[in-house]
């Protein structure tokens, strides 16, 4: 009878894992399929990107043809409208802009926001709370309510470049380091610490040598989250940034529509998909450490 009931219950473990397993290929058909409509439209010409934009229909094709049998080589046809988007943005220099951006803020965030974790989970103090309910809080305020005040001390500081716009994604990426490194500091062992300064090492070395290591999960996910933050992010460097002399990507994307409403929709969907390529390569290159250190700390041992 026992043998029997658990069989029923591993067929019905079996079924539901089946429509589980269903449910979540379609959910992932349905999040990669926008990626994939824009790769397809990167090869098409204006006209065929309005008529089919799902597919890739035979007039498209033919189109394609007759332009090689003009003189336009075949490998040419599909790609005019990644030179014209690299010509018409200058993509490698807004490329530049966007790749300095993002390792400086990841950078900064990364090294300010562990050392402020580790301090005011060490040190139980009134300003120590402080400082963490102020991080928690800023994780809540909508950056809508901020951003015009934001913009206007940025000028007043002179933020407005590349450099400048790192601090200011300091203090908005602060809230959710902090707090995801917190989490993780607390389940380090104090006697590793104070084994270290024993042995004589300074605060700084006991940190950057012995606790710095040990928070590599958690430094992981937080330099992919807040990269694909920051390289995506359009409205912030439009507020912060001389976009007439400093352009990321997403705002050179914006730059290319046209006098009266009109948009090289061929270019603009090549240029995306140039934007989208390192991104998801450094996602997939460290995807296997987000779980790890999402997790981390939730447990105190």
């Amino acid at each position: 009878m026992a043998k029997q009931s658990e069989q029923i219950s591993a067929a019905r473990r079996s079924k539901h894992g089946g429509i589980l397993t269903v449910f979540f290929t379609l959910l992932s058909v349905a999040w990669i399929a926008p990626i994939i409509i824009v790769a397809l439209n990167s090869f098409k010409r204006k006209a065929y990107i309005f008529r089919n934009p799902f597919g890739i229909s035979a007039a498209s094709l033919a189109d394609g043809f007759d332009r090689w049998k003009a003189g336009v080589s075949k490998a040419m046809c599909g790609w005019m409208n990644y030179t014209n988007g690299l010509k018409t943005t200058h993509f490698f220099s807004c490329f530049g802009y966007s790749l300095f951006i993002t390792v400086g803020s990841v950078l900064a965030i990364v090294l300010f926001c562990s050392m402020c974790a580790w301090y005011i989970t060490r040190v139980q103090n009134k300003v120590t709370k402080a400082i963490y309910l102020l991080c928690l809080f800023s994780m809540i305020v909508p950056f809508q309510m901020v951003m015009f005040t934001l913009s206007k001390f940025a000028n007043m500081l002179h933020l407005a470049n590349p450099v400048g716009i790192i601090v200011v994604y300091l203090g908005f990426g602060a809230g959710l380091a902090v707090f995801m490194f917190s989490g993780f500091v607390r389940s380090i062992s104090i006697e590793i610490e104070e084994a270290a300064l024993i042995d004589g090492c300074t605060p700084l070395q006991t940190f950057f040598l012995v606790i710095f290591p040990i928070l590599k999960p958690t430094t992981v996910t937080i330099a992919i989250l807040e990269a694909m933050w920051v390289w995506n992010d359009y409205l912030l460097p439009s507020l912060v940034l001389n976009v007439n002399k400093y352009r990321t990507i997403p705002i050179a994307v914006q730059y290319l529509k046209q006098s009266h409403g009109q948009i090289d929709w061929g270019a603009m969907m090549a240029v995306l998909v140039m934007a989208i390529i390192p991104i998801i390569i450094f996602y997939l290159l460290c995807q296997k450490y987000i779980i790890e250190g999402v997790v981390a700390g939730a447990v105190k041992g």
